[in-house]
């Protein structure tokens, strides 16, 4: 009795796996039997891009002092701390000013005898000339005194001219600081013996804000930029630079490129070209290297295509699909040799106006059926119709 009730159960197992096993091989037929593959693609035009050259640079200080002495002597005092920032004119070393004092105390008593001697030679001839007009005295007394009154008024002046020396050189006895800036190390201690005529130096002292960046651009590419500008073919570019610091990352201030030399360096073959950023912070260090990225001319005529269009071969070559007139794939190799944000630029291979597929790229081939929408078209998600059907089923 039990066995008769099962059976009929056992029956419709078969039957509904012949009936699934039939619907799957049906709209497996449909899907190769279907229509062509869709693809989304973008009409390529031309448009304005800026020509970003990347150089390498090292950064430069804006001002540089390399504090020496004027006078010989010993140092006596040290009168700032190393590594600090000091201020224009103010004092550094203290060199031992005894013999400059004396200098300057010596001329200053010549320059009053000389001042002495001149106003007695004046009033002497003041004197002789009335004598001289009434002919009580001889002429030519009258004329020696005279002389001798202009003598001792150069006198007066040739004194006058020690004292300031003298005065100078005991000035000189302090070393002030010739700018403003960051100071290094001292090179000196007290007690040294220090001249006026000595190759080192006894600090340096560094402005770094602004900063300097030097940039060596190949003569062989600044070449062709201006037979290019001169022909029209790109335009001139923006002065503005960007930097990248050595460990990647960006400099939060923009520069400006400021002239470039007019030789070229004969070892090298580089021409330097300075930027001036910008440092408030001190996070440019002389002699740093820094990657500058600035827009050295503009291609009027660029042809942008996106990334994810452009593939590449065996060998490297790029290649894009274009969605032809009579709906097939056209491959057509491109020239892309840079980018600008997402997108390739193609110096070569596409003309304005053409199709350039950039979505249903899988499995497509030269010359394959296409169905080509426009890229911002809604595509259509889900099974297609048949399955549905078979599913149904």
């Amino acid at each position: 009795m039990l066995h008769k009730r099962m059976q009929p159960f056992f029956l419709i197992i078969p039957m509904v796996a012949v009936s699934l096993s039939a619907c799957s091989a049906q709209g497996d037929a449909n899907q190769k039997q279907g229509g062509p593959a869709q693809v989304g693609y973008i009409i390529v035009a031309e448009q304005a891009v800026p020509i970003t050259t990347t150089l390498g640079g090292r950064t430069v200080a804006f001002e540089t002092s390399e504090v020496r002495p004027q006078v010989n002597g010993l140092i006596r005092k040290r009168l700032f701390t190393q590594g600090s920032y000091v201020r224009a004119g103010q004092p550094l070393y203290e060199i031992d000013a005894s013999l400059y004092r004396a200098a300057a105390e010596q001329a200053n008593a010549n320059l009053a005898s000389a001042n002495a001697s001149a106003q007695a030679a004046d009033e002497k001839a003041q004197r002789l000339k009335p004598l001289a007009e009434m002919q009580a005295v001889a002429e030519q007394d009258y004329t020696d005194a005279r002389a001798q009154a202009r003598v001792a008024r150069a006198a007066v002046a040739q004194n006058a001219a020690a004292l300031k020396t003298a005065q100078i050189n005991l000035r000189y006895t302090t070393i002030s600081a010739p700018i403003s800036g960051r100071i290094g190390r001292s090179l000196a201690t007290p007690g040294a013996l220090v001249s006026a005529n000595q190759a080192n130096a006894l600090a340096v002292i560094e402005r770094t804000d602004p900063i300097y960046v030097d940039m060596q651009q190949s003569s062989a590419e600044l070449t062709r930029l201006r037979q290019s500008l001169a022909s029209g073919g790109v335009g001139q570019g923006s002065t503005a630079v960007r930097l990248k610091l050595d460990d990647g990352s960006d400099y939060g201030f923009t520069g400006t490129v400021e002239f470039s030399e007019m030789t070229v360096n004969e070892q090298t073959g580089t021409v330097t070209l300075r930027a001036r950023f910008p440092n408030p912070k001190g996070m440019l260090l002389p002699g740093m290297f820094v990657t500058a990225l600035f827009d050295q001319a503009i291609n009027p005529a660029a042809i942008l295509v996106p990334q994810s269009a452009v593939l590449r071969d065996f060998d490297g070559s790029a290649f894009v699909y274009l969605a032809g007139s009579d709906n097939k794939a056209v491959r057509r190799k491109i020239n892309a040799e840079r980018t600008v944000g997402t997108n390739w630029v193609v110096t070569d291979g596409l003309k304005p106006g053409e199709r350039v597929i950039t979505q249903g790229l899988g499995t497509l081939k030269q010359g394959a059926n296409i169905k080509a929408v426009p890229a911002s078209s809604p595509q259509r998600v889900g099974a297609p119709a048949n399955t549905a059907k078979a599913s149904d089923k």
